[in-house]
């Protein structure tokens, strides 16, 4: 198999002011865009091709996403000369620096391009967590460092092949974290102002990259932790399990985030493909879940990276060889498939984020697309350039980081700038 970087497909539960964009997955860790007054149609792009931008400002190769958050740009990035990552922040308005912190870092996995992780804000603090597991806890006004964590060091963490790429989850008091560590220590949770380690779960050498997520079944509040072995709830405030769905994931790809619908949670991978468990309080039964015998001829919807949307009704996501598929939710049936949103080839993908009765779709290309996703199929409303595509993969350039919509605007990145590009009407 060939490698590849696993973007941070990742989202949390902390809540922020409407307009902002903390983390990956938004204010509510939902990955849905809930800002008024947003275009109907992409504005004119320029002379170079370009959506018109507020500012641009360079940076270093990364696949992690931007966060926004009351009035400033965090991002994450690498610099190739002196091997250090930094963590980066901007004036929202301006796109002016405000302050920036490197460290040494010395990488030893696949795709060697920059932090997967998208930063964490939250109550002046921001969280960052590097590709080989360097996590920062840093005063988000000056970015003084706070405390900070090596996971390889603190916990003998075996790094997975594409790197540690799940941003941590807020949750009151505790950052909760993917760690990979011996003795127990998969899931840690730290207190999220001292650093100092609350509890420990999950006795697993396989990381993953899919984020963690806290969603409520049967009137309980569980953990969801989507790793290569299993499915597993535990309670945020112990780390204890409530229930484990066995799952055993090819090649450690869980990426894409857990999607609740009800009480349902839907899970897909790149090669074993879509899940659909039936969740309550105390446990998980599967409803129904696909196969497939070629990583190109599949069934349902095998994700790579992005992480689909999910309804009572129907799932919306982008299969294994840029497939943008809709499904029946209750069946797994799929009922569309089209090529027009993405392009064909392996990984090929399109992030989904949904903005009142429409959705906008980020691919690969560098594409920004308005368009309805319906049980009938897609179509397209507008289409425009955010960014140039600046990564190679199998003699294709590609963009692989999720925006943040914040501002009546979206925020992107690639490997060279850091733009802001205003939707408002």
């Amino acid at each position: 198999m060939k490698c590849f970087p696993v973007v941070a497909c990742l989202a949390v539960c902390a809540v922020g002011v409407a307009d902002d964009w903390p983390q990956w997955g938004g204010p509510q860790g939902d990955i849905v865009w809930r800002e008024e007054g947003i275009v109907d149609q992409l504005p004119a792009a320029g002379s170079d091709g370009l959506l018109p931008r507020v500012w641009s400002v360079p940076v270093g190769e990364g696949y992690s996403g931007p966060a926004v958050a009351n009035g400033r740009v965090y991002l994450t990035d690498r610099q190739a000369g002196p091997r250090t990552e930094r963590v980066l922040c901007v004036d929202a308005e301006t796109g002016k620096e405000v302050w920036k912190t490197e460290y040494p870092s010395r990488y030893t996995i696949s795709y060697p391009a920059g932090p997967r992780a998208t930063p964490v804000v939250h109550d002046g603090l921001v969280y960052t967590i590097g590709a080989v597991g360097q996590m920062l806890c840093l005063n988000a006004e000056t970015g003084e460092e706070v405390w900070k964590k090596d996971f390889q060091t603190d916990y003998g963490t075996k790094l997975p092949i594409w790197g540690m790429a799940a941003a941590p989850l807020v949750d009151g008091d505790r950052l909760i974290t993917l760690v990979g560590g011996a003795d127990g220590a998969l899931m840690v949770a730290f207190d999220r102002t001292t650093g100092k380690e609350v509890w420990r779960a999950l006795d697993d050498p396989a990381i993953g990259y899919a984020p963690p997520v806290i969603y409520e079944f049967g009137g309980r509040r569980q953990l969801i932790v989507w790793h290569p072995s299993a499915v597993s709830a535990l309670d945020p405030e112990s780390g204890k399990i409530i229930w484990e769905h066995r799952w055993a994931i090819r090649s450690g790809l869980s990426i894409p985030m857990p999607r609740k619908s009800g009480d349902h949670l839907f899970c897909t991978a790149f090669y074993n493909g879509p899940l659909m468990l039936r969740v309550g309080a105390d446990g998980a039964e599967q409803v129904w879940k696909g196969s497939s015998n070629s990583e190109r001829n599949t069934d349902g919807l095998h994700s790579i990276m992005p992480t689909p949307w999910v309804s009572d009704s129907h799932i919306f996501g982008v299969c294994s060889y840029g497939q943008l598929r809709g499904l029946n939710a209750k069946t797994g049936e799929r009922l569309w498939e089209t090529l027009d949103a993405t392009g064909s080839g392996r990984w090929w993908n399109a992030f989904i984020i949904p903005h009142e009765d429409r959705f906008f779709l980020h691919n690969e290309q560098g594409d920004l697309i308005i368009a309805h996703l319906t049980a009938d199929g897609y179509e397209q409303l507008s289409r425009a350039k955010l960014v140039e595509p600046t990564r190679r993969v199998q003699r294709r350039m590609t963009i692989w980081s999720h925006p943040a919509f914040a501002m009546k605007s979206v925020f992107a990145r690639n490997d060279k700038e850091l733009v802001r590009v205003s939707l408002a009407k």
